[in-house]
């Protein structure tokens, strides 16, 4: 038996080793293009957030663009948005280096 029959089987629901055949390969497929792409994406994340430093630009989920101020204990960073305006925030709540999207878009 080849590959071919067993999925052709499987499709018209004759052979059920062709049935588990099928699923192992739908969750094979699923995990390459869904659960990969997305561990990876949180990797880059957690390695942009640790690697911050003051001074670096910054854009938040919100879309502000801003600098970072300072870095304080328990993942707080105080983020200057305009001249003189300073907000407090979660590191969690910073997406990427703004310098980093502006090469993107070109």
């Amino acid at each position: 038996m080849n590959v071919g029959s067993i999925v052709l089987e499987a499709a018209a629901g004759q052979n059920p080793m062709g049935n588990l055949f099928l699923l192992v390969g739908i969750m094979v497929i699923f995990f390459f293009f869904m659960v990969r792409p997305q561990m990876k994406r949180q990797k880059e994340q957690k390695k942009f957030r640790e690697g911050l430093q003051k001074g670096d630009s910054v854009v938040t989920l919100g879309g502000i663009y801003a600098k970072v101020v300072e870095l304080k204990e328990n993942n707080i960073v105080i983020i200057e948005i305009a001249k003189d305006v300073q907000v407090k925030i979660d590191k969690s709540a910073l997406v990427a280096d703004s310098t980093a999207l502006q090469m993107e878009k070109k």
